[in-house]
């Protein structure tokens, strides 16, 4: 009887530890939410900033293909 007693408490255990890290882990995800919800990740940039597809030579034009190949050959 006293076994039974020791299990049935130690189930109980378990589950209000499971039960308390789910709600926690759950309020965690929407304080994260929240959080990042009006983060503009597409904003323009402030300050000096440098458009990524400017070329160097700007009187050198490339047309799409040798593009393409400049992205295989750097395999990015």
């Amino acid at each position: 009887m006293r076994s039974w007693f020791k299990m049935i408490l130690q189930t109980i255990k378990v589950f209000v530890l499971f039960t308390g890290c789910t709600i926690l882990f759950y309020y965690g995800i929407m304080w994260l939410n929240e959080e990042y919800q009006d983060y503009h990740r597409y904003d323009e940039p402030e300050g000096a900033a440098v458009k990524v597809s400017a070329s160097v030579n700007d009187d050198v034009e490339s047309n799409w293909f040798d593009r393409i190949i400049l992205f295989y050959l750097n395999g990015e």
